[in-house]
């Protein structure tokens, strides 16, 4: 089975400084991964790589088995890659749908949700449908983000920090969100420093430290890796 997304040897950069060193990981179509590390280990920059909005990158990055590395980000965007970046990117200038329609579907991979099927997900979002980006809340304004990109028709989706900050209901509600596409048969990675909401989700996890891969392990695993996680993470 070709992997939904195989990193190997990845290297990149923000100007002068070199961040990440070395990178692998592979995702298998359907998995849920997390990416787990401290503040400031690389997790969002591998994300953000994987799409193109580093600056240099060296190595390999395969999306369903095509090399994008050198390509930019729109193309890569279009192999079926939805990015939600911590900051969410709501236009408060726009209402709730039409920050939901506002980017184009993805041409050759497959059909996106309907606005129907994504207010039956995210009902907060059909009853605000016609507030300014300003006036929902946090946890609204994360759900739309998400509801953007599943409208697109991407299947794998790079999810930053999506719990950050949130009332427990609406993490509870993401965790839900996080289910039910995985049973859908989308392939997510996750950036999460909110261990408890991550760890009943993720197939597998990779640890970061410093700009590389330094534990990975499956969900069957979890316990055991409990005291190096504790002392990597301190959770």
């Amino acid at each position: 089975m070709t992997a939904a997304l195989e990193i190997k040897g990845l290297q990149a950069w923000y100007g002068e400084s070199h961040v990440l060193h070395g990178v692998d990981m592979v995702v298998q179509p359907g998995e849920v991964v997390t990416l787990l590390g401290r503040n400031g280990a690389g997790r969002t920059t591998t994300l953000r790589a994987i799409m193109g909005l580093t600056g240099a990158r060296k190595g390999s990055i395969e999306v369903n088995g095509r090399e994008t590395i050198g390509m930019p980000t729109h193309r890569i965007a279009h192999l079926g890659i939805g990015y939600c970046p911590e900051e969410r990117g709501i236009f408060a200038s726009l209402s709730c749908e039409e920050n939901l329609m506002l980017p184009p579907e993805l041409k050759g991979v497959g059909q996106g949700m309907s606005v129907e099927e994504i207010y039956a997900m995210f009902p907060n979002l059909a009853e605000r449908r016609h507030s300014q980006g300003t006036r929902l809340s946090g946890g609204e304004q994360q759900m739309l983000a998400v509801a953007r990109i599943l409208r697109t028709g991407a299947r794998l989706l790079l999810l930053d920090e999506i719990s950050e900050g949130l009332a427990p209901v609406i993490v509870q509600a993401l965790a839900r969100m996080i289910t039910t596409l995985r049973a859908k048969g989308y392939t997510i990675v996750m950036v999460e420093q909110n261990f408890r909401f991550a760890a009943p989700l993720a197939d597998r996890f990779y640890v970061m430290e410093h700009g590389r891969i330094v534990e990975k392990f499956g969900a069957s695993e979890l316990e055991a890796k409990m005291p190096v996680l504790t002392e990597l993470l301190g959770v």
